[in-house]
């Protein structure tokens, strides 16, 4: 059981003074990476390279120089020596745990974790479930995968550490799940935007009242509509629960997680180093303004991290949060990812804001998919004039004029032109893990 001193908060690292948190951080950060010069050939080259050393008096100059760290880099330091990477910075005999990415855009990606390196993901993943407000008399029922993925395991774990109920249902048997969730009294779930979406569509058509259910608080990761309020709120309807926002990547886990008060994701900052740099400069860039998160590992062993291009769009709040905690807070969540955004006509724009807008609409069941092709290019330039969404309906045949309300909704919203599609119920593919919700042709 956390040793819990105060309602609600369960960890002294989550309240102390923001400048001695700073202070930690960076003797910490500095420790580690000394340490990852010495046993990670890979981070060893690489420094080297850049000619930074941990130990000199301007270190901290020097490590803000160093070259991000990308997938592609994680890929050649694995191809280097099979099967762990040149960046394994222990004997592969200590290696207790790997968990792979989906490779949906290379082969999957395997990061490994020690002993030492699962108790502190459990750790901090109990840390999240008790900020949400779970006790140890909650019923759990986990909704992520389990197979490859880092959810399912992390989550039941930390879930278990409170002293829950668990059940390791994964993200299959969508009646089987529901049928569960009835004859356990399950309070508590955990799972995608889109799954949650899935499983009220396989409630409606088996008569089950979702609303009736016992489960009274979510765990929505994955995706980012946990923070999108159009998503959360039409999630909270569809289950009458309260939705937490929870974010982690295979690389990190976790990064940022929402307390009760929902007033940003607290990050996890005696875990990782975050720094928050403009996308084409990579310098950084003042709290509140959106830009690329780039993280460090703390203490990690198998596979430390330094300077990890995350990829997603953040902004960062280090206001005190009503709940006591005195940790930098994500404003809105992830807002996006650098590879996903477009630009369109000057604008910037990410799918999720999309997600916004077509999910206030209550004519469309929220499925929805933003089509990037010929059509919507300059062919001269090649730079985007439009874009064009795909949504489902929530009846057939959909009642006329919401094509062409979703579009001047967004319009006015986005500042952008649509091309708009309304179809049918049932017709886009649904996900029980990661929707795909742009589609580049």
């Amino acid at each position: 059981m956390l040793n819990v001193f105060r309602d609600g908060i369960a960890d002294e690292a989550e309240t102390i003074d923001p400048e001695l948190r700073r202070k930690r951080a960076l003797e910490t950060l500095r420790s580690q990476l000394a340490s990852v010069a010495e046993r990670s050939e890979f981070h060893r080259e690489r420094f080297a390279r850049a000619g930074f050393d941990p130990g000199d008096p301007d270190w901290l100059a020097g490590f803000g120089e160093l070259p991000l760290m990308s997938k592609r880099d994680h890929l050649e330091s694995l191809a280097a020596r099979r099967p762990w990477g040149t960046n394994l910075a222990v004997d592969p005999d200590e290696v207790v745990r790997v968990h792979f990415s989906s490779g949906t855009t290379s082969e999957p990606t395997p990061i490994a974790w020690t002993a030492a390196d699962l108790e502190r993901w459990t750790h901090m993943y109990a840390r999240c479930a008790y900020g949400f407000g779970l006790r140890h008399t909650d019923v759990y029922q986990c909704l992520l995968s389990f197979a490859w993925f880092v959810g399912g395991l992390g989550t039941h774990a930390a879930f278990e550490r409170v002293g829950a109920t668990c059940i390791p249902g994964g993200n299959q048997d969508s009646l089987r799940q529901l049928r569960t969730m009835e004859r356990f009294g399950t309070t508590f779930i955990a799972l995608t935007p889109s799954f949650a979406i899935h499983l009220a569509e396989v409630a409606d058509q088996n008569g089950i009242d979702l609303r009736a259910l016992p489960v009274n608080k979510m765990l929505i990761a994955g995706e980012p509509g946990g923070s999108v309020p159009a998503t959360r709120r039409m999630i909270e309807e569809l289950w009458n629960a309260k939705v937490f926002d929870g974010y982690g990547s295979l690389e990190f886990q976790p990064i940022a997680w929402e307390c009760d008060r929902q007033a940003g994701l607290h990050l996890a900052e005696d875990f990782l180093y975050p720094e928050v740099l403009d996308p084409e400069t990579l310098r950084p860039v003042p709290d509140g303004t959106p830009g690329l998160l780039v993280l460090t590992h703390l203490d990690k062993q198998a596979h430390p991290l330094v300077r990890w291009s995350t990829g997603d769009v953040v902004s960062l709040d280090r206001g005190r949060c009503e709940c006591g905690r005195t940790t930098a807070r994500l404003a809105g969540g992830v807002l996006g990812r650098t590879d996903d955004m477009l630009v369109v006509r000057g604008v910037n724009l990410f799918p999720s804001a999309v997600e916004d807008v077509v999910r206030s609409l209550p004519e469309l069941n929220g499925e929805y998919q933003v089509i990037v092709d010929d059509e919507v290019r300059d062919p001269r330039s090649g730079h985007l004039n439009a874009i064009k969404v795909t949504a489902e309906a929530t009846a057939d045949p959909c009642p006329p004029g919401v094509a062409g309300e979703l579009a001047t909704r967004i319009r006015a919203t986005l500042t952008v032109r649509a091309l708009v599609e309304v179809v049918p119920p049932g017709t886009l593919q649904r996900s029980t893990h990661k929707a795909r919700r742009l589609i580049r042709r």
